[in-house]
């Protein structure tokens, strides 16, 4: 459950509502008193984060820079130069 840990604290809450709602996405809608498709919004979001920690294992960089993107607080492009360089440096350190 390795994955939990990396996801912001906000988000950790966010799940731990949903389970508390039993699920309901409407019922989660009401309680950050927010339209369902915004809740659907964040829900998939997760989902995302969780899938790209499922997909990048153990680097944690990689799966940082990538869960900025889909926070949307650093552009595809740049995240991708950031990796290329990351990875280029790790082979020279290898």
């Amino acid at each position: 459950m390795d994955w939990f840990i990396t996801l912001e604290p906000e988000d950790q809450e966010f799940i731990k509502q949903l389970v508390m709602a039993s699920g309901s996405l409407k019922q989660l809608a009401k309680i950050y008193k927010v339209s369902y498709p915004t809740v659907r919004i964040r829900l998939n979001k997760i989902i995302q984060k969780i899938g790209l920690h499922d997909q990048q294992g153990d680097d944690v960089f990689v799966t940082k820079v990538m869960q900025m993107v889909i926070d949307e607080k650093v552009s595809l492009a740049i995240a991708k130069e950031l990796i290329q360089v990351y990875k280029e440096e790790k082979k020279k350190n290898a």
